[in-house]
């Protein structure tokens, strides 16, 4: 049985691998929430998450921080009020791996 995204660790990336192609990107995506979006050069997926106040959205911004020091894979973040923009790429190899797919599932579940 396959270990879902939620479950897996992100894995160090420091290039030499290349990002997932088109059909990966496809298929990764039906694994998390259809709220997150990809580029049109499927390099990079965001979704856009509103709150209820400063407070809230703030909460939000700091679980996704510990999350991100702990899988050592981290997004990057537009927070204002009541918003956060969420955008995962794996910059070392300029495009998408796991990684940011497993840091999608872990984000999502913080509203679950």
């Amino acid at each position: 049985m396959e270990k879902s995204l939620c479950d897996s660790k992100c894995r160090v990336c420091e290039g030499g691998v290349s990002p997932f192609d088109v059909r990966t990107v496809d298929a990764y995506l039906k694994k998390i929430d259809a709220n997150w979006q990809v580029n049109e050069v499927k390099t990079q997926i965001t979704r856009v998450f509103e709150f209820k106040g400063f407070a809230k959205t703030m909460q939000f911004v700091n679980a996704i921080a510990w999350i991100a020091n702990q899988e050592m894979h981290h997004p990057d973040l537009e927070v204002s009020f009541n918003r956060c923009v969420v955008r995962l790429s794996t910059h070392a190899i300029q495009g998408l791996s796991e990684n940011d797919f497993v840091m999608a599932a872990k984000i999502d579940a913080l509203l679950a």
